[in-house]
């Protein structure tokens, strides 16, 4: 038999552990993003008129660049082919704004090229929104029932979602990759100080992506776990 109480208490032990880094690389890009929307780019270009600029660059055209609401919210949305960038990116003339805003425009360029994992997480996609979703509902029923087929139905659609954020990672750093090499070849980034907060900027974008994959694979193992135990 399960053991529930035993088993809730280490899930949320373990979960807050997990979480730490997440919550640390969260922490960081908010404050990195903070510290260089402080400091100007001397071609006085904001993010939507750099993201114009690095798709010009790239010889990328029909893509939609509009403002976003929210924090940090920008993505490029594939299917629409529309760049949409938070107010703090569209309409700033920071460091922050255009790395951000050519990060997302590295993403139109990915899928101008068909980049492979851009269209692998595109398809994806549906089956880690349901996974999302589902699978905390399914895993914690099946314990409560000892009802083994349910356990191992949450897990699987756990793992989905860590399939998802494992393909997530070679696009998230390409995109910075491809953003980086546009921006120092078109001039939009001109000294030594912009490039640096560029890196610095994406970077602690990347860690992001990096500490969720991480918690979510610790996570998985721990539940891994749950479910052998009699």
């Amino acid at each position: 038999m399960f053991a529930f109480p035993s088993g809730m208490i280490g899930w949320y032990l373990v979960t807050a552990i997990l979480a730490i880094p997440s919550l640390w690389a969260a922490a960081r890009v908010r404050s990195t993003f903070h510290r260089y929307a402080r400091l100007g780019v001397r071609t006085g270009m904001s993010g939507a008129e750099a993201a114009a600029a690095v798709l010009r660059a790239a010889g990328i055209a029909g893509v939609r660049i509009e403002p976003h609401r929210g924090m940090l919210t920008d993505h490029y949305d594939p299917r629409a082919k529309a760049l949409r960038l938070s107010p703090g990116v569209y309409g700033g003339r920071s460091v922050s704004a255009v790395a951000v805003a050519a990060h997302e425009a590295g993403h139109a360029i990915q899928d101008a090229h068909a980049y492979f994992p851009l269209k692998l997480r595109s398809a994806i996609v549906p089956v880690a929104m349901i996974g999302d979703r589902l699978w905390m509902v399914l895993f914690f029923l099946g314990i409560f029932a000892n009802a083994t087929g349910m356990i191992y139905a949450g897990i699987a659609l756990f793992a989905a979602v860590i399939l998802f954020q494992l393909v997530t990672l070679p696009t998230e750093f390409d995109a910075s990759r491809r953003a980086k090499a546009v921006l120092a070849s078109s001039g939009i980034v001109t000294t030594e100080e912009e490039a640096e907060g560029v890196s610095k900027v994406l970077g602690a974008a990347a860690l992001t992506y990096v500490a969720a994959a991480v918690t979510a694979i610790g996570q998985l193992i721990y539940m891994l776990s749950l479910a052998r135990r009699d």
